[in-house]
């Protein structure tokens, strides 16, 4: 029997792609999602000129230096405001032990009134030996009491005036203790500040840090070239007042020597003898202070700077300037801000080895001028006491504290 063929139609088989399709939209996915996060992530900060740096950090420690004179002048009104509510309490406790020896005295008279039974007058009349002795009694009595009651009603009176006293320099130390502690939260901002710049400074490379040494020598080198400057200006000037001094000296000599002749020659040699002992005499006086003050600064050279110190073992700059004088036997402000207000105004071209110049357009800074340009002081955080031109920074101007 033949075979009956199949009707049905052989399956023509399929070959799926819903793998590859899954797979191609899964890395599609991927792929866009990592474009939109390199589209959407923020741009790395870029890396601050070594110039900037500079700039950064000066600027830091001209506020380091302002808030330390902040907190100088705080702890200076604090410390006199405890002294003086120390004397305030020990007067309060002189007056409450006065007060407390009256009640005493009157807790006594009381006693003894009591232990005599507190006869009433007209009883005490009748009964006394000698009437007369009883009116003297009675008076010295009534005296004695009128005494004890005044004194103790003086003593509250002043109880209460001392009370007075205390709770209002109480309340105005507590008031410079709370700005004290806000200036040194200050002060430790301006710290972080600095430790972050520093940190700045210590991811510099090698090349970088060539390179912001470089600009500080660059610095240092213009201001020393400036303070040269001036040295020679003022070694000029000083040339043409000694000639013209001179010049003088000679005319008066002269215009002396005219009139008679041996006569007028004894008296040329007085005159001008004298009126040149007077000058040196006065600007004596002013540079044997100033060669002190200078031996003293020259002594502290490679002490370290520390804010609010004002020595033996390190200094701020106020505080040297203000232990540097006191050598001197002149008594200085503590702070930069009250020392520019001491003494004389001077042109920065009329400076004098012992005066003060004062920096910056806050007057936070301080030095001790030694001449030719140069100065003596306490620079900055991380620095030591050192000489330096007085062009290093911007000047505000300088004072002759003597």
């Amino acid at each position: 029997m033949p075979v009956l063929a199949s009707h049905r139609k052989p399956r023509t088989k399929v070959r799926t792609t819903t793998p590859a399709v899954g797979f191609t939209t899964a890395a599609l996915a991927s792929v866009t999602l990592l474009s939109t996060q390199s589209a959407t992530a923020a741009p790395a900060e870029p890396k601050p000129a070594i110039e900037d740096v500079q700039k950064k950090v000066d600027e830091l420690y001209r506020q380091a230096g302002s808030a330390t004179q902040q907190y100088n002048r705080a702890k200076s009104a604090s410390t006199a405001q405890r002294t003086k509510v120390d004397t305030l309490l020990s007067d309060v406790a002189k007056r409450t032990e006065k007060i407390n020896e009256a009640r005493r005295e009157l807790g006594a008279y009381a006693a003894e009134q009591y232990r005599t039974g507190g006869i009433a007058p007209t009883a005490t009349f009748f009964l006394a030996d000698d009437p007369q002795a009883y009116f003297d009694q009675s008076r010295l009595m009534s005296r004695s009491t009128e005494r004890q009651q005044k004194a103790v009603d003086d003593l509250r009176t002043q109880q209460a005036a001392a009370s007075k006293k205390r709770a209002e320099a109480v309340q105005s130390l507590e008031k410079l203790t709370e700005t004290q502690t806000a200036l040194r939260s200050s002060k430790q901002n301006v710290q972080t500040k600095l430790t972050e710049a520093r940190s700045l400074l210590s991811r510099l490379t090698a090349e970088e840090k060539a390179r912001l040494a470089e600009l500080e020598r660059k610095k240092e080198a213009e201001a020393k070239e400036k303070a040269e400057r001036l040295a020679a200006r003022q070694a000029a000037e000083a040339k043409e007042r000694e000639a013209a001094e001179k010049k003088a000296r000679e005319e008066a000599a002269k215009k002396s020597g005219g009139d008679s002749g041996s006569g007028s020659g004894s008296g040329t040699g007085t005159s001008p003898g004298t009126g040149t002992g007077t000058g040196t005499g006065a600007g004596g006086s002013y540079a044997a202070k100033a060669e002190k003050v200078l031996a003293f600064a020259r002594a502290q050279i490679g002490k370290p700077y520390v804010w609010g110190a004002a020595g033996p073992s390190s200094y701020d700059c106020s505080g040297l300037t203000q232990a540097a004088w006191r050598e001197a036997g002149v008594t200085l402000p503590r702070t930069t801000w009250d020392q520019v207000e001491v003494g004389t105004r001077v042109a920065t071209s009329d400076l004098q080895p012992g005066d003060l110049v004062f920096f910056y357009d806050d007057i936070s800074h301080v030095g001790i001028y030694k001449g030719d340009g140069m100065m003596i002081h306490a620079p900055k955080p991380g620095a030591n006491v050192r000489e330096e031109s007085i062009y290093y920074m911007p000047i505000y101007g300088s004072v002759r504290p003597a």
